[in-house]
C-alpha cells in the first residue's frame, strides 16, 4: 500500500519503516541503502524507492535508525568458550555490522550475580539494547523489570512470554532427521538420546517420533535417555544390538553420542552405513569430521539465530519489539555415517 511522507512534526522515518514499505528484512534496507554486496538490483531499487518516499536519507542510515541513542548494544553470554554460544555471537556480530553498531561482548559464566554486575555495567554505558545467549535451549528467567532498553533471549528463551527468544526448531531438527533416514530407505530405526531433562532432548524426540509415524514405521525399542557423552552411546549401542539386531539405523540425541555408536558398531562387526546408518545432532566439527566414516548430523544454524537476533533488536531498537518465541529451522548435513562416499 502506497504511504506519504509524515507531516512536519511527526517522527522521522526509520530504518525499520523504509524496510516494511520495501517489504524487506531491516538488515537488508540497511546492505542496500549501504550499497553492499548480496542484495538484487531488484531489491535496492525498491529499497531505494521506499527510502525517497518516506524522506530517509540514505547517508544518515546509522543516525535515522538510531537517533538519539549511542550505536552500542551489549552481548551478554553464560558461556562464552562453549561450541553453541560462539556461532550465535558470530552471527549477530555479523548482522550488527551491517547497521555499523559497536558491541559489548560480556561473559557470566553461568553466575546470576556476575550476571547483574554485567547489564548494570551495559546500562551505564547507555547501550541501546542487549541480547542475552543461554548456553543450552532450557528457559531462563527474564532480566530484571528495571532493564528500560529492547532485549532478545537467543538460544536459551525466556520464561516471560511477554518477552522476545529467538530459539533452534528442535522439533522440527527431529522431524527432519527421521525424514533423511527414511530417504535412505531406512525402516528399523532406533533412537539414543541424551540427557532427559534437557528440552533439547525432548524436542528432538517429539519431531523425531511424528516423523516416524507418518513415515508408517514404528520406533524400535524405546528411546534411550541417558548423557550427552560418547561413553553412553557406546554403552546404549551395546544394549541395542543385544534387544534388537537388526536395527537399520540410530539417531543420536549429539554428536558425542553417535560417536560412542559407531565405536560399538565397528567392535560388533556392522558396517556404517551400509547394515547401520548413523546419525548425529549439533554438527560439532571436531566431532563430524574426525568420525570413521564422516558423521551425517543435524547442524542447528546457530549463526543464522544469531544474526535472526540482531535483526529483532533492530527491530526493537526501531520502537517495534516483538513478542514471543521465533523459530529458526536447522539443516540436515550429509555425510559419510548414513549416505556411502563414492
Amino acid at each position: 500500500m502506497a504511504r506519504t511522507p509524515a507531516p512536519r512534526g511527526a517522527r522521522a522515518a526509520t530504518l525499520t519503516d523504509v524496510a516494511r514499505l520495501a517489504g524487506v528484512s531491516v538488515a537488508t534496507a540497511s546492505k542496500a541503502l549501504n550499497g553492499r554486496n548480496h542484495v538484487s538490483a531488484a531489491t535496492r531499487q525498491r529499497v531505494a524507492e521506499a527510502a525517497a518516499q518516506l524522506a530517509f536519507s540514505p547517508n544518515s542510515l546509522a543516525r535515522g535508525l538510531l537517533a538519539g541513542r549511542t550505536g552500542t548494544v551489549g552481548l551478554l553470554t553464560s558461556d562464552l568458550v562453549g561450541r553453541f554460544s560462539l556461532p550465535i555471537l558470530m552471527g549477530a556480530e555479523d548482522a550488527f555490522g551491517a547497521g555499523e553498531m559497536s558491541v559489548f561482548l560480556c561473559d557470566a559464566r553461568g553466575d546470576a550475580i556476575r550476571e547483574r554486575h554485567h547489564v548494570q555495567a551495559l546500562l551505564s554505558r547507555r547501550v541501546d539494547g542487549l541480547i542475552v545467549v543461554g548456553s543450552s535451549t532450557d528457559p531462563r528467567p527474564p532480566l530484571a523489570a528495571a532493564v528500560d532498553v529492547p532485549v532478545v533471549y537467543a538460544y536459551a528463551p525466556s520464561e516471560d512470554p511477554e518477552d522476545l527468544s529467538i530459539v533452534p526448531d528442535n522439533v522440527g531438527a527431529g522431524r527432519m532427521a527421521v525424514e533423511h533416514l527414511v530417504a535412505c530407505g531406512r525402516t528399523r530405526i532406533a533412537h539414543i538420546s541424551g540427557d532427559r531433562g534437557y528440552s533439547a532432548a525432548r524436542d528432538r524426540v517429539t519431531g523425531s517420533l511424528a516423523a516416524i509415524e507418518e513415515a508408517g514405521l514404528s520406533l524400535v525399542g524405546d528411546v534411550a535417555y541417558g548423557s550427552w557423552e560418547e561413553g553412553w552411546g557406546r554403552a546404549a549401542a551395546g544394549m541395542l544390538l543385544d534387544r534388537e539386531p537388526d536395527v537399520d539405523a540410530v539417531l543420536c540425541g549429539s554428536d558425542q553420542v553417535a560417536r560412542g555408536v559407531l565405536d560399538t558398531l565397528r567392535e560388533r562387526g556392522r558396517r556404517v552405513p551400509e547394515d547401520v546408518a548413523v546419525m548425529g545432532f549439533d554438527d560439532w566439527e571436531v566431532m563430524t569430521t574426525g568420525a570413521r566414516p564422516k558423521l551425517t548430523s543435524v547442524d542447528m544454524n546457530l549463526e543464522e539465530l544469531g544474526r535472526s537476533a540482531a535483526r529483532a533488536l533492530f527491530e526493537a531498537i526501531g520502537a517495534e519489539h516483538g513478542r514471543g518465541v521465533r523459530t529458526v529451522q536447522c539443516r540436515v548435513v550429509v555425510r559419510g555415517s548414513t549416505v556411502a562416499e563414492g
